[in-house]
C-alpha cells in the first residue's frame, strides 16, 4: 500500500512537473530575415540581455502569419520581427498582434513611422528595400543572353526554364512581387503577364530569398527577389548582378509586431526597442544584410540600393495589407498561375 501511494506521488509530481510554466527570462521570437541575421540578432540580444534566452524560429512571413492567426486563441510566440509589412499589417488589422508605442519611435524615418501609424501602432517598419532581381552573370554570357532591364524582359524565350521566384503564400517577397505587378499594369494584364512568365519559372520556392541564392551557385539564371538579398551574394563574391525593372517596382517595409496574448510581454517590449536602436540597425550589415535601416542614425551600408537611384511606384500597403484583398489576390494566384506550374 505505501508502494502504491508513493507511485501515485511520483506520478502526480511528474504531471505537475510537466505542467506549461513560463519560465522567466525567456522570449520566443519568430524572425522572417534571412538566417545569417536571425541569429546574429539573437546572438547579440542574448548578449546584451544576458537573463532573456531567445527561443527563435526562421519562418518566411507568410507562414509566419498564417502561424500567428492558427494560434491566435493560445498564441506560442511573443514578437515577430522582420518579414514584409503586409502581412504584418494583414496581422494587425485582424486584431492578432498589440499595440505598442516605442520610446524609439521619433529617431526612425518618415515611412517607418507611417507603417506604425498606419497600423494603429501595432506594427512598425525596421528596414526598407525594393524588389527587383539577380541574375549570375557568367551563365547570361556563356549562354549568350542579353541582360533584362525591364519587367517585359524576363518573359524572353530565351529563359525558359531559367528564372526562379518564390510562391506567394508562403512568401512575402513573392507576395510584394504581385501586388507590385498589379499596382503597374492593372490586375488582369498583371495576371497575363504571370501567366507568359510562368513558362520562363524553373520552381516557386518556398523562401523568399532562395531564387537568388540558387543563381548564384549556377542552379539558376535569374532569381527575383528583393534586391538586398541580390548585394548579399554579390558582397560574397558570387558572379551576380542586380537590376531594379524599367517601368518601376515596389518595395518592402520589414517590419516588427508584438503577438496579442504574448506570455513574455515585457520581454518582448524589450526586445522591440533594442531591434529600433541605430546600434543594432549599424549592425546588420556585418550579417551581409543590405537592407535601408529605419532608424535615422543607424549606419546605412555602402552596399545597399537607394531609394533614391530606383524608380519607385508608389506602393499601396493599405490596400495590399488587407486581409481581403490579400486573399483574393492569392487565391487568384493558386488558379491561374499555382496550378498551372503543377
Amino acid at each position: 500500500m505505501k508502494t502504491k501511494t508513493l507511485s501515485l506521488m511520483l506520478f502526480a509530481g511528474t504531471a505537475l512537473g510537466a505542467l506549461p510554466a513560463q519560465a522567466a527570462g525567456e522570449l520566443n521570437l519568430i524572425c522572417s530575415a534571412d538566417v545569417v541575421i536571425c541569429e546574429q540578432m539573437k546572438g547579440d540580444f542574448e548578449k546584451a540581455h544576458s537573463d532573456i534566452k531567445v527561443n527563435m524560429v526562421r519562418l518566411s512571413s507568410g507562414e509566419t502569419y498564417a502561424k500567428v492567426r492558427a494560434e491566435a486563441r493560445n498564441p506560442k510566440t511573443d514578437i515577430w520581427w522582420a518579414g514584409t509589412g503586409d502581412p504584418h499589417l494583414q496581422a494587425a488589422s485582424e486584431n492578432l498582434t498589440l499595440e505598442y508605442k516605442s520610446s524609439k519611435l521619433d529617431e526612425l524615418n518618415d515611412w517607418a513611422k507611417k507603417q506604425a501609424e498606419s497600423s494603429g501602432y501595432k506594427t512598425v517598419g525596421v528596414y526598407a528595400g525594393a524588389l527587383g532581381w539577380g541574375y549570375n552573370t557568367e551563365i547570361f554570357k556563356t549562354k549568350g543572353y542579353k541582360e533584362p532591364v525591364c519587367w517585359a524582359d524576363l518573359l524572353a524565350p530565351e529563359l525558359k526554364g531559367e528564372i526562379q521566384i518564390a510562391n506567394p503564400n508562403s512568401s512575402g517577397t513573392a507576395y510584394t512581387a504581385l501586388a507590385s505587378l498589379v499596382q503597374i499594369m492593372g490586375e488582369d494584364q498583371a495576371f497575363d503577364y504571370l501567366k507568359k512568365l510562368n513558362g520562363n519559372i524553373s520552381q516557386y520556392t518556398k523562401s523568399g530569398s532562395a531564387p537568388v541564392k540558387a543563381a548564384a551557385r549556377g542552379e539558376t539564371a535569374l532569381g527575383i527577389v528583393f534586391v538586398h538579398d541580390a548585394v548579399a551574394q554579390t558582397s560574397e563574391g558570387f558572379p551576380v548582378k542586380s537590376i531594379t525593372p524599367c517601368e518601376g517596382t515596389g518595395y518592402e517595409i520589414g517590419s516588427m509586431s508584438i503577438i496579442k496574448g504574448a506570455r513574455n510581454l515585457e520581454n518582448a517590449k524589450v526586445w522591440y526597442d533594442w531591434a529600433l536602436t541605430a546600434d543594432v540597425q549599424s549592425r546588420m550589415k556585418d550579417a551581409k544584410s543590405f537592407q535601408l535601416p529605419s532608424n535615422k542614425s543607424a549606419v546605412i551600408p555602402k552596399e545597399a540600393p537607394r531609394f533614391e537611384d530606383i524608380k519607385l511606384i508608389d506602393y499601396d500597403f493599405k490596400t495590399y495589407g488587407d486581409p481581403a484583398k490579400r486573399k483574393a489576390l492569392l487565391e487568384r494566384w493558386d488558379r491561374e498561375i499555382g496550378a498551372a506550374a503543377n
